[in-house]
């Protein structure tokens, strides 16, 4: 029938049952979780483990305890294999559910491992196989939330929901570093003994509060169509290599600008400590505010991107923060607080988050929803690597020796520039209907049943 002045204008495939939200509340829960989890290993990976789970608390402790960080990113593109393959199969949320599961039980274990001075070299690789199963989990979480998050929202306001769910991973790491500030306050005998692994165990309260969020959130009407329509790929894999292997490469090298936030996070709080000899408790408080900070900002970068477009804003962030960075990283070296925590909220809120945010949209958006949780997860996983492994490379390279804020800088710029070019190459989708994502890639049939390109 045809479409007439009086009748409202037919909703796009999959637009009914749209709870943007009620979805963006569940990832942001989910995301906080997921990293407050991930990052107070990162805290424990500076800060603590080097004393605990090795046998000498000197440079190579350092070096090793921060490569136990990067173990997690090894775990992650096998994750992504497999997690994206059952997102794409039998949905986002169900999967959403086991990652939540997954990650709190391994936190959890964490806080319970032996000491190296008890069972001696087991120690550590118990360390370095619950850090295995953070990052199983860690690599369907925000793939899954985005796909989750953008397939429920608005066309036209796809890059502000789903920045949510990286705001939700601030909120993960401000709710990490504060629990750690009082931690690494406390006499070295109870910080060594059971102190730091007081944080581990908490994460079992917040996973509990997360799981009955998020298992009341229903799956998306993109991917129920899709069901209804018998549109599910047998093999979503398959379908991605043949019909976007350049999306997911070009996702590999923009995820690269996520090494930023570790470095950020992880490797400046050893800089601080180690060259600038600041308190532990006020490297934990410069993450705090660049991240209340990017709380934020974020949600105004993604109002942004689906304003102005995905590209500008993203290619804005990598190159601010290649920018930024040296000066925060020779702040460190001063006595000048109010100058470190000014070029803290910079780099990161003012910056870096500029990329954080606009990133879900801008990667999920290369793919269509027959392979959108497999294209997200694998090229940003296979990307991920890079900020797994920053800290330790960085280090290695004497980024924790006098001067080394050179290095440190010369590695975010070049990592940087990686991204910033990857990102032109892409297409910017912030106009294209979800229901259209990621068909330019192969021929699908439309709803009137005709070929389009």
């Amino acid at each position: 029938m045809p479409h007439t002045e009086n009748q409202p204008a037919p909703s796009a495939p999959g637009t009914e049952g749209r709870t943007p939200v009620k979805a963006a509340l569940a990832s942001f829960m989910g995301s906080a979780v997921e990293y407050y989890d991930f990052f107070i290993f990162g805290s424990a990976a500076a800060l603590i483990f080097p004393h605990v789970f090795f046998p000498d608390a000197d440079a190579n402790a350092s070096i090793m305890s921060l490569a136990t960080f990067g173990f997690a990113y090894i775990a992650r593109p096998i994750g992504a294999v497999i997690l994206g393959h059952f997102g794409d199969r039998v949905g986002r949320q169900k999967v959403l559910m086991f990652t939540l599961v997954l990650m709190g039980a391994a936190t959890f274990a964490i806080g319970c491992i032996p000491t190296f001075d008890q069972i001696g070299w087991w120690a550590p690789a118990l360390l370095v196989f619950a850090r295995l199963l953070q990052g199983l989990s860690a690599a369907g979480e925000q793939a899954g939330a985005s796909s989750l998050t953008l397939e429920h929202a608005p066309d036209d306001r796809r890059s502000f929901f789903t920045s949510w769910t990286l705001t939700g991973t601030q909120g993960g790491q401000i709710l990490a570093a504060l629990i750690f500030i009082p931690v690494v306050a406390m006499p070295d005998e109870f910080k060594f003994g059971i102190g730091w692994r007081i944080p581990f165990w908490l994460s079992a309260v917040v996973v509990l509060i997360t799981f009955f969020i998020r298992r009341s959130l229903n799956e998306t009407p993109e991917f129920e169509e899709a069901k209804k329509n018998n549109k599910i790929a047998k093999l979503p894999l398959g379908v991605l290599i043949r019909f976007h292997w350049r999306d997911v490469l070009r996702v590999v090298f923009c995820a690269f600008i996520a090494a930023v936030s570790t470095v950020y996070g992880t490797l400046a709080i050893s800089y601080g400590k180690n060259i600038g000899h600041m308190d532990e408790s006020v490297t934990l408080w410069l993450v705090v505010a660049g991240n209340v900070g990017a709380l934020f900002t974020q949600p105004f970068f993604g109002k942004l991107a689906d304003r102005i477009g995905r590209k500008p804003v993203f290619i804005y962030g990598a190159i601010s923060s290649a920018v930024f960075m040296p000066f925060y990283l020779r702040s460190m070296e001063t006595n000048n607080t109010m100058l470190q925590f000014a070029l803290s909220v910079l780099v990161f809120s003012c910056a870096y988050a500029a990329a954080n945010a606009v990133w879900p949209s801008f990667y999920a958006e290369m793919f269509s929803s027959q392979v959108r949780f497999s294209g997200l997860a694998i090229g940003t996983q296979l990307g991920f690597l890079m900020a797994g492994f920053a800290p330790s490379i960085v280090a290695a390279l004497g980024g924790l020796e006098p001067g080394g804020w050179v290095v440190i800088s010369l590695f975010t710029a070049a990592i940087a520039l990686i991204a910033t070019v990857s990102a032109l190459t892409a297409k910017e989708t912030y106009k294209v209907p979800t229901h259209l994502l990621g068909r330019t890639a192969h021929k699908v049939k439309s709803t009137s049943g005709a070929q389009v390109q």
